[in-house]
């Protein structure tokens, strides 16, 4: 059977059982801010085991994409070293929710094994939690299994816990002999095979988690209203087992990738063991990556772009060990899309994109790779002179920070070195560069502590006023009953209409006033926290006291022109995904009241024609005039309904979904005008890039698109007076000045090297005879570069046999070349000439033995450079 044949005969076994096949999970967790990536089946049932979710059936079954590279789950050291370790993998697994238990979950187990799949029953092996005497009894009577192939363990490998407290239970593994040839510790004197025992010749091959327990904070366990199973299983591993091969990576779609990288390599796998260790770390990342991007993950230098990164390039490092030098993993993904696209079609859908952004960032590293190699080989030397086995944290941290070296990656090189990291070091420093970076920070948080027993309530989304009472001031950090006029304050009140800063949406600004007309007025309006709304300001006249009531009025215009900006945002993004693809997701954004900016994720410039049919596209969706809707849901009531959510947005059960015609469906609880048509028009300002794999666009609508445009035309009259042209035929005399200028700029050029031309008898006088060789060294008046080189090449065809020295000062820089006929590069050699002398002038340079330039910065030592290469030429002959 191939992978996908497992996969499928999996789910349609669990699908005959009355189970419901369930899509797999993005490996970015949609509702667990406490997971990295999502590293079992388990993960997107979480909330039904805690019991705040409830499915919409009682069985399932899926194949889940799984990525294990943080905390206790971090299998990338040990993945390429052995044959069976993966960063990505496939969970195959089945649950009950309330439904079936024990029975049910073993006797299905069994039954795929040993009657769909054929497995020996002589040679499959039962554990189960040391005080489980039923799920002992259920094995012997539904296998037959004999005693002695049931063992009991305890709760280190047979108890499951979801964390510290909460629901767990015991659990049954499944595992598989595999014979006294499997087992990979022979030559450990003490070492007996047997289940559990860490060699290879016994594998786990299905864990069924048996979930009765809550865990209490007191440690104590209580029973759970209802019983789940939650079972898991590795497709790869089982694959191994029923081909008939003993490693995971001799399965048909992992040696598929390997065949990839042979073809790119010329190189056979299983004919060098040290190549085999980079041949299987490629074919495993290449998986990892491709889906890592294709589920919205970019390269960066933190949290999961980070991890991406560190696959990236520890990929392309051992990429460098096969001697493919250069980008080749992008290459790789084609593979991985055609093998596994099927089952996953997002592979396809986001190709392009998961090519191109792997492509990007092997050429961005391919830059520092090479010196980065380099300095790290000098360290090395220098330890294996010095004896030493550790390597500074001070170069860990210089790879890291200069060359792009992930740490693990440096520890991944030095290992066959039997070298080890100062990690002490390195942390230390890495350290004190975030120590750095939040003090040039500028504080915007007054860092006041905020308790409440209620939420705010706000009602601005149809109005923009009304009353509340006082709840809490704050000044200059503290709490406080009153403040007076002049105080900067921090006011909360039960409820308001000021909408606060979320979501990319700016804060509102206006007034707040008691009843006895003292007044305060709000610059900024804050979230610190989803159920606080705190206005920000200055009194402006008389006091406010807790426990006043007030009149709380939102500045009109501030607020109308931000939700022109935002409900444009909406249009802009749904655009964008149609003109540049469906990878296009909102990678951070700001609405403010004067301009729009949004970041999404896209691999390189949008072209100039492309904006432009963007912004043409948003304007014909404004014009439509459609009606914005807004309504309340479910979280995945909404996301099932088409509905985009955003990665790094947090949301709870009931979320506000925004539409836009047709055309735009969004999570947002923002502020958005009632119809398209309210924003007017759409003006583009900026595209460029803000990271690696993530665009900007800046723009603005409304009133300020037309004063932007009125600037624009403003301009266009300013620039037509300055050329004496209307507006109409401002571009044809720009057009006609430029080409007069490129002709003057050739005209000038011509000149230049007729000048230079001009000067060579002159230069030639200077010739001298130096122990036989013909010498030439001078200043030359007002030449760049490009003329030196030109003036040196003919006067080296002149003097025959020789070396020429060239040197030309400006106002603030100096040029030099050397030039040496072919006869004496054994004896002169151009760049040692010119890297001597540089440094005179305040500069650098080198070159071939033949050639060599240089600049500099200081013109005024322009005569001592002549002397020095006297000096040179001189000591030369003297040796």
């Amino acid at each position: 059977m191939t992978g996908n044949e497992v996969r499928k005969s999996f789910l349609d076994y669990f699908v005959q059982q009355g189970h419901s096949v369930v899509r797999s999970a993005p490996l970015v967790p949609e509702k667990d801010p406490t997971l990295l990536f999502t590293n079992a089946g388990m993960v997107q049932f979480k909330n039904v085991f805690l019991g705040v979710e409830k499915p919409p059936y009682a069985r399932a079954a899926s194949a889940q994409k799984c990525l294990r590279i943080s905390g206790k789950h971090n299998d990338l050291e040990a993945v390429g070293r052995d044959t069976y370790h993966h960063t990505f993998f496939e969970m195959l697994g089945n649950w009950s929710f309330g439904d079936y238990y024990k029975a049910e979950a073993i006797m299905w187990a069994w039954e795929l094994l040993t009657r769909e799949w054929k497995l020996p029953k002589d040679k499959l092996w039962a554990t189960v939690y040391k005080d489980d005497d039923e799920a002992e009894k259920l094995w012997r009577k539904i296998s037959g299994l004999p005693a002695e192939r049931v063992r009991r363990f305890g709760e280190q490998d047979n108890f499951w816990e979801m964390g510290e407290t909460g629901p767990c239970g015991p659990c049954s593994e499944i595992h598989l002999d595999r014979g006294p040839g499997a087992c990979d510790r022979q030559s450990e004197p003490d070492h007996h095979c047997e289940v559990n025992s860490g060699c290879a010749r016994f594998i786990e091959l299905w864990n069924l988690v048996f979930i009765q327990y809550n865990r209490r904070d007191d440690k104590t366990l209580e029973d759970l209203p209802a019983k789940h199973v939650d079972t898991g299983m590795g497709l790869e591993r089982i694959a191994a087992v029923l081909q008939g091969v003993l490693s995971n990576y001799d399965v048909d779609f992992m040696r598929g990738l390997i065949r990839a990288a042979e073809g790119l390599a010329g190189k056979k796998y299983g004919a060098d063991s040290q190549a085999d260790i980079s041949f299987r770390v490629i074919a495993d990342h290449s998986r990892a990556v491709s889906f890592l991007i294709a589920d919205g993950v970019a390269p960066s230098n933190e949290g999961r772009g980070y991890v991406l990164r560190r696959l990236l390039r520890r990929a392309a490092r051992h990429g460098r060990i096969l001697g493919l030098t250069e980008p080749f993993l992008y290459k790789i993904a084609v593979t991985v899309a055609d093998l596994m696209g099927d089952a996953y079609p997002e592979l396809r859908q986001e190709g392009g994109r998961i090519r191109e952004g792997i492509r990007a960032e092997e050429e961005r590293f391919s830059e520092t790779l090479e010196k980065g190699l380099g300095l790290l080989e000098e360290a090395v030397a220098d330890l294996r002179k010095q004896k030493q086995k550790t390597l500074s944290g001070e170069i860990a941290f210089r790879l890291y920070d200069t060359y792009g070296f992930p740490v693990d990656l440096t520890e991944d090189i030095l290992r066959g070195e039997g070298i080890s990291v100062d990690q002490a070091g390195f942390e230390r420093l890495m350290e004190e560069q975030r120590s750095r970076g939040r003090e040039a920070r500028e504080v915007l948080s007054s860092g006041v502590r905020i308790q409440l027993d209620r939420a705010i309530s706000f009602i601005g989304y149809d109005r923009l006023d009304g009353e509340s009472a006082v709840l809490a001031l704050y000044a200059g950090g503290e709490g406080k009953p009153e403040v007076g006029e002049g105080a900067q304050v921090e006011l909360i009140t039960e409820q308001t209409p000021f909408y606060g800063e979320s979501g990319g949406q700016v804060g509102d600004r206006g007034v707040i006033e008691t009843t006895r007309g003292d007044r305060m007025e709000v610059l900024d309006t804050q979230h610190p926290t989803p159920q606080v709304t705190v206005h920000r300001g200055k009194v402006v006249k008389g006091r406010i006291q807790v426990g006043d009531r007030v009149r709380l009025v939102v500045d009109p215009k501030h607020r109308r022109r931000t939700m022109l900006n935002h409900s444009a945002t909406h249009i802009l993004h749904s655009v964008l995904r149609e003109e540049l693809g469906g990878h296009v997701r909102q990678a951070g954004s700001l609405v403010a009241s004067d301009h729009l900016r949004f970041d999404f994720n896209h691999t390189s410039a949008v072209p100039e024609e492309k904006l432009a049919a963007i912004e043409e596209k948003v304007n014909e969706r404004i014009r439509l005039d459609a009606e914005v809707r807004t309504e309340e849901s479910s979280y995945d009531d909404a996301v099932r309904k088409g509905a985009l959510a955003f990665f790094g947005d947090k949301y709870g059960d009931r979320v506000r979904v925004v539409k836009i015609g047709d055309f735009s469906t969004e999570l947002c609880g923002g502020t958005h005008v009632h119809r398209s048509g309210e924003i007017g028009i759409f003006k583009l300002q900026a595209e460029a890039s803000v990271a690696a794999g993530v665009r900007r666009v800046e723009a603005v609508t409304g009133e300020g698109a037309l004063d932007l445009i009125r600037a624009y035309e403003q301009r266009l009259k300013e620039i037509g007076g300055l050329l004496r042209a209307g507006v109409d035929d401002t571009v044809e005399r720009v057009r006609k000045l430029l080409q007069q200028q490129k002709e003057l700029e050739r005209e000038i050029e011509s000149l230049r090297g007729q000048a230079g031309r001009n000067q060579i008898p002159e230069l030639l006088a200077k010739k001298q005879q130096v122990n036989g060789a013909n010498i030439l060294i001078s200043k030359v008046e007002k030449a760049d570069a490009g003329q030196l080189r030109e003036i040196a090449d003919q006067l080296k065809e002149k003097i025959g046999s020789g070396v020429v020295f060239l040197v030309s000062a400006g106002e603030s820089n100096v040029t030099m070349v050397a030039s040496v006929t072919a006869d004496l590069t054994n004896r002169y050699h151009a760049g040692n000439i010119v890297k001597q002398i540089a440094p005179i002038v305040g500069g650098g340079g080198g070159g071939r033995p033949d050639f060599a330039q240089a600049g500099g910065k200081e013109p005024s030592k322009v005569d001592e450079a002549v002397d020095k290469a006297w000096q040179i030429v001189k000591s030369t002959n003297a040796r």
